[in-house]
């Protein structure tokens, strides 16, 4: 049973890359704020996206190996490990995202004078890319979770 975004395919290839590409855009516009450091939230954000950006990209890496070679994986401890890191990852991903998503708008709508305009609206548009990040997350840890039994 092969599920279209499963590890080893091509759909799976490209959910990896989305998810190392957002995992990046969210960490460079974080970085980009000279005051990200004074929160824990965003330091927390930035800790959990370094931590996406290696195992995604490591993840890309495998995934592409395994399309070019024409090849699915087929070892359960290798899968189990994925999902399993991937849940964790993902869970991560989503309390760091709504833990900065809250400062966001505390900062945006209270604290106007903390944060000039333009690294507020950076601030917001990392979380956005978080958020981004967590659905694509979500979405490869399902599906490969679906695979599992069917090994």
């Amino acid at each position: 049973m092969t599920l279209p975004d499963s590890m080893g395919t091509s759909a799976g290839f490209t959910l990896r890359l989305g998810q190392t590409i957002f995992s990046s855009a969210s960490l460079l516009l974080m970085s980009f704020g000279v005051q990200f450091y004074s929160y824990t939230s965003f330091c927390f954000l930035t800790k959990i996206k370094g931590l996406v950006i290696l195992w995604s990209f490591a993840l890309v890496l495998l995934d592409g190996y395994f399309v070019l070679v024409t090849h699915q994986i087929r070892q359960n401890e290798i899968l189990l490990l994925v999902v399993i890191r991937d849940w964790w990852l993902s869970t991560l991903t989503l309390g760091a995202a709504s833990s900065a998503a809250s400062v966001v708008d505390i900062l945006l709508t209270e604290h106007k004078s903390v944060c000039s305009h333009k690294i507020c609206s950076q601030y917001l548009l990392s979380t956005i890319f978080a958020f981004l990040l967590w659905f694509l997350s979500m979405a490869s840890s399902l599906f490969n979770l679906w695979l599992l039994p069917s090994l």
